[in-house]
């Protein structure tokens, strides 16, 4: 096998409701990174962001890390973690220091950032992100980098994002669990945010919705700076349940009727059109329009959308009492798993009146044709993230996957079977 030794390796692991992705890449130079394996897993013991089942969720992530390692022919040891749920809040603060020599250095600038982030949070909570927005030096404002810059005192506003501490140490713990060390924590919507999002949208104005299973996670951008997070803890598995009611299906066979011929817009199909429909208790299955799945999927969508439409408008009021520009000119950008659907930029096109497109993982090469969908960009953003802000430095490096002997595959197939 091909040994990786010596090369920066970059693993990020997503843990969703309905599917566990793991991606490893190597970091080429600052500008590229290189996937060489990935793995996917359907999740168990995992809701909402939360773990109900510790076991289950250790042995949906050993089978996806299994799967990445053997394509990758490398054994990792480090990941970067993602993060969701209803816990996640965030908060914007400021902080003010004087200057120390007339112009601005980098510890400066660390020492507002640290005087606007020591505002008091809850005891349970802990902070995930602290990210800076804008700076501005005595009169000067909208300054994005003040090194360098000359005045007397500074004054930073950074947007914090928050967890609950037992619902991150949960996940954290089944991880350990399976031999591997977490390097970071990182909110799944700012992960995807920078797989899936240009520059020239986080500038203009842009929303990014990650429409998991279990949750919606919710990332404001205008100026170029995170301006607003949030998770909305309904999202795919809501419209799920709803075909599994409506034609007593099981919820499996739902999910493929969703993904494989739902559409978010009735209007959009063929009323002509039929599939057939898997019954419960060993009946036989039936066929039904296909226009039917569409007008019980489309309530459900804009119901969702509806609910961010909802927050949209009460974070533009106030971004725009605190005199921050919040015209969204780029529009919504959908991904995740539950954005794999027909019709669903038309649908959020014409609750949220603004143009929508659905985001995939960008800006990687190698197995990249791969895991250009909407359901690996919370993955492949964990690792531009962990570039981006240069994590993966001297932490990662990959080992050659081990060999196993021919003993030790029989034993671990006894322990298998017994």
């Amino acid at each position: 096998m091909t040994k990786l030794i010596d090369k920066q390796i970059i693993v990020g692991l997503d843990i969703g409701t309905s599917k566990i992705s793991v991606v490893i890449g190597e970091c080429i130079n600052e500008n590229e990174i290189n996937i060489i394996g990935f793995g996917s897993s359907p999740s168990a013991g995992v809701d909402k962001g939360g773990v109900n089942d510790l076991e289950s969720v250790i042995l949906s992530v050993q089978n996806a890390i299994n799967k990445a390692e053997e394509m990758s022919e490398c054994e990792i040891s480090n990941v970067y973690l993602s993060l969701s749920g209803r816990h996640i809040v965030c908060q914007t603060e400021k902080g003010m220091v004087p200057i120390s020599d007339k112009e601005v250095t980098q510890k400066d600038v660390e020492n507002v950032i640290h005087t606007a982030r020591s505002v008091k949070i809850n005891n349970e909570y802990k902070t995930l992100h602290v990210i800076p927005q804008e700076f501005t030096i005595d009169f000067q404002q909208g300054i994005k980098n003040p090194v360098g810059l000359s005045g007397v005192r500074m004054e930073a506003t950074v947007h914090m994002i928050n967890c609950h501490n037992d619902m991150a140490q949960n996940l954290v713990k089944a991880v350990q669990r399976c031999n591997l060390k977490v390097d970071d924590l990182i909110f799944s919507g700012l992960a995807s945010s920078h797989s899936s999002l240009t520059m020239d949208e986080k500038e203009l104005g842009v929303c990014l919705i990650d429409i998991g299973a279990g949750t919606m996670d919710l990332a404001i951008w205008t100026g170029g700076s995170l301006r607003y997070a949030a998770v909305i803890p309904y999202a795919g598995n809501n419209v799920t349940a709803d075909i599994a009611y409506a034609f007593g299906t099981p919820t499996n066979n739902a999910e493929e009727l969703k993904v494989k011929f739902g559409c978010a817009l009735s209007s959009e199909v063929n009323k002509d059109d039929k599939i057939d429909v898997p019954s419960v208790g060993g009946r036989p299955s039936r066929t039904l329009h296909s226009k039917t799945l569409a007008e019980v999927i489309e309530p459900r969508y804009i119901e969702l959308f509806g609910m961010i439409r909802e927050k949209i408008d009460e974070i533009q009021i106030n971004l725009n009492s605190s005199g921050t520009k919040h015209h969204l000119a780029a529009g919504v950008v959908l991904t995740g798993g539950a954005s794999k659907i027909e019709g669903i930029a038309d649908c959020a096109e014409r609750i949220f009146q603004m143009q929508a497109r659905v985001g995939v993982p960008v800006g990687v090469y190698g197995l990249n044709e791969k895991i250009e969908a909407p359901d690996y960009a919370t993955a492949v953003g964990l690792l531009k993230y962990a570039r981006d802000n240069r994590h993966y430095l001297k932490k990662n490096i990959a080992e050659p996957k081990k060999t196993y002997s021919i003993l030790t595959k029989v034993t671990n197939w006894f322990r298998k079977e017994f």
